[in-house]
């Protein structure tokens, strides 16, 4: 992870571009990179937080989506493989 502890927004400050950003990094970093237990810890952490931000703000774009077209809204199917 390229910046350090104090130079971190707090996770609530994020927009979902930037916290998926940087969850897409701690990814790769946890995948890729031999870190120390703790580091590796504090990352998972950090990244645990940052899914977490990123479902809380979906979920609140999906609400006020449904207020502004009530239940017109038809669900997203995947076409078959």
């Amino acid at each position: 992870m390229a910046k350090t502890k104090s130079s971190l927004k707090p996770v609530e400050e994020l927009t979902y571009e930037e916290a998926l950003a940087e969850l897409e990094g701690i990814v790769e970093s946890l995948e890729g990179e031999q870190n120390p237990l703790e580091d590796s810890m504090k990352l998972f952490e950090r990244g645990q937080a940052l899914a977490a931000h990123c479902g809380a703000l979906l979920e609140s774009a999906q609400l006020k989506v449904q207020k502004l077209v009530g239940e017109s809204v038809i669900p997203f199917e995947e076409e078959p493989e």
